[in-house]
């Protein structure tokens, strides 16, 4: 190959390269899902969640105004856990309302462009289970982690998932990301340390959420009905951010004044 054609091709891979790149960044996140077909998903299970949430359980919300003032990544949202998959939807059909400012929802039209850079954290053994429902939720933004007590429904002990962090750090610096410090849907379970130890380690801004109503109105594993006519309950706290300097007591402090309401 000869010196001029070898700066044609310089000039070739200059031209045509990036685009390539900044085209594949966009078309699919940092997982390499493809964020149309996400988008996609989260209006299909929007779409039919939205009775469950506004006409046959009332869900009341508070602390609309925190959330608007939020950057579009590296925050973190603590809450309380009640069941496998209600907790989250009805967090993505609120972060889809902020994205539009719907305060208020009488038509669900924030489902045609519902908010794609949304992430929760799931055991990995809970979205590799069978059936449709995980799969799609699981495509939907779950960053699963392999959890160190906890296996196939008894308790264990073993090393902690040394990808955990650096896979919720990616989702972060991408967007908003779920969750359950208590790491089980159990009534009154402790705060695990891994999550105190993720937020000093990660540094993200931190939003408190505590829920309630949904281990009454929804199964454990699903979306199906126990009761209706609940009301649902979702209130956000102000957001605050720790700093690298912050001691894992004071977290873990923090963590149980929101989420168990301990003083």
């Amino acid at each position: 190959m000869s010196v001029q054609d070898l700066v044609k091709r310089k000039r070739q891979i200059k031209l045509f390269g990036p685009p390539k790149t900044k085209l594949g960044k966009r078309v699919r996140d940092p997982f390499g899902n493809v964020i149309l077909l996400k988008r996609l998903l989260t209006s299909v299970l929007g779409a039919a969640t939205y009775r469950r949430f506004s006409v046959v359980n009332k869900m009341d919300i508070q602390g609309f105004e925190y959330l608007e003032q939020l950057p579009k990544k590296n925050v973190l949202f603590v809450s309380n856990h009640q069941t496998y998959f209600a907790d989250v939807m009805a967090l993505y059909h609120i972060f889809s309302r902020v994205k539009w400012r719907i305060h208020k929802s009488r038509n669900p039209i924030y489902l045609l462009a519902p908010r794609a850079k949304s992430y929760y954290i799931a055991a990995e053994e809970t979205m590799k289970q069978s059936g449709l429902m995980p799969r799609i939720f699981s495509y939907a933004g779950a960053v699963t982690v392999r959890r160190a007590w906890r296996h196939k429904g008894q308790d264990v002990q073993r090393s902690s998932d040394i990808k955990a962090p650096a896979k919720i750090k990616k989702a972060l610096d991408y967007g908003w990301v779920i969750t359950f410090p208590q790491g089980t849907t159990a009534l009154n379970a402790p705060i695990r340390k891994g999550a105190v130890s993720l937020i000093k380690v990660l540094d993200p801004i931190v939003v408190p959420v505590q829920i309630d109503g949904f281990r009454e109105a929804f199964d454990k594993k699903g979306l199906r009905y126990r009761k209706k006519g609940v009301r649902l309950s979702v209130e956000f706290g102000q957001a605050t951010q720790f700093g690298k300097d912050a001691k894992l007591e004071d977290i873990e402090a923090y963590l149980k004044k929101h989420i168990l309401r301990e003083e």
